[in-house]
């Protein structure tokens, strides 16, 4: 029924809505129980085009914002990791939303999960993706490049829109132009390329020592998605994941990679209103 519940539906392609108070471009689709969709770097809220239509055909209420700088959301500076968390909190507020299922991937992790523990009362289940949570986590390669001086601003000042669909679909062929155009926002001008290196260069992970543990602490169910070749967050931060939430079950998609809901749109869409029914 999953499978029929997400063909049937149409992908939103849809421009977003802003909300006023936050400035925060956003999709939204349905209605019930609210799901929280915090995407990755360097997306933004198209990413879940397939998974919105599904959950509202689910019968629940789908939100997905565009992180500031990202998407059709404008900068907002200073584009650090404390700041996109702040931000989600101010969005929640601003819409008026009690409780959600927080379903993340990638960035959206280490800054929604960590929403997420500031506001334990806020969070009825997880769905985490392609992402780590953890106090000796070690950043990969092109993460390295971003947070050094020099490196980072040549590598973002320099980036076209032509190297930018190169590297994305080298990652992930899945991409088309139609995503890679969407995603390219996030260097749409100087202030959002900024963002980018704020982001990564205040994403120490030793900042996540006073959350060691707590996302257990919740008491909420979780449901982990991976692609089986990601490798930017290797499946083994799934597992670590599993092996710490109590009531959490791992899915690994053969065939998919870091970019998971990209690869296998139908799978994730499926195991995720499986897991929410």
């Amino acid at each position: 029924m999953a499978g029929a519940i997400a063909s049937r539906r149409p992908l939103v392609h849809l421009a977003p809505n802003i909300e006023p108070q936050t400035g925060l471009a956003y999709r939204e689709a349905g209605d019930g129980h609210p799901v929280l969709l915090v995407h990755g770097y360097p997306e933004s809220s198209f990413m879940w085009r397939h998974l919105i239509p599904a959950l509202a055909g689910a019968g629940r209420r789908a939100i997905a914002p565009d992180l500031a700088g990202y998407g059709d959301s404008p900068a907002d500076p200073p584009g650090t990791w404390e700041r996109h968390v702040e931000s989600v909190e101010r969005f929640r507020r601003a819409l008026g939303v009690e409780r959600v299922a927080l379903v993340v991937h990638d960035w959206g992790g280490l800054i929604g999960l960590r929403w997420a523990c500031d506001h334990p009362d806020a969070v009825s289940a997880l769905v985490i993706s392609s992402t780590g949570f953890f106090p000796d986590g070690r950043w990969h390669g092109l993460a390295e490049a971003l947070r050094r001086e020099v490196d980072g601003e040549r590598m973002i000042e320099g980036m076209t829109r032509s190297a930018f669909g190169e590297l994305m679909q080298a990652t992930s062929p899945s991409f088309d132009e139609v995503a890679l155009d969407e995603y390219w926002k996030a260097f749409g001008d100087a202030e959002r390329r900024r963002g980018q290196l704020e982001l990564y260069r205040s994403g120490d992970f030793s900042k996540l020592a006073p959350y060691d543990g707590r996302l257990a602490t919740l008491g909420v169910p979780a449901l982990l998605v991976w692609g089986e070749n990601d490798g930017f967050a290797p499946v083994a931060a799934g597992h670590r994941f599993e092996g710490g939430l109590p009531d959490s079950r791992l899915v690994v998609l053969g065939g998919a990679g870091h970019f998971v809901w990209e690869d296998a749109p139908e799978r994730t869409s499926e195991e995720v209103i499986a897991f929410l029914s």
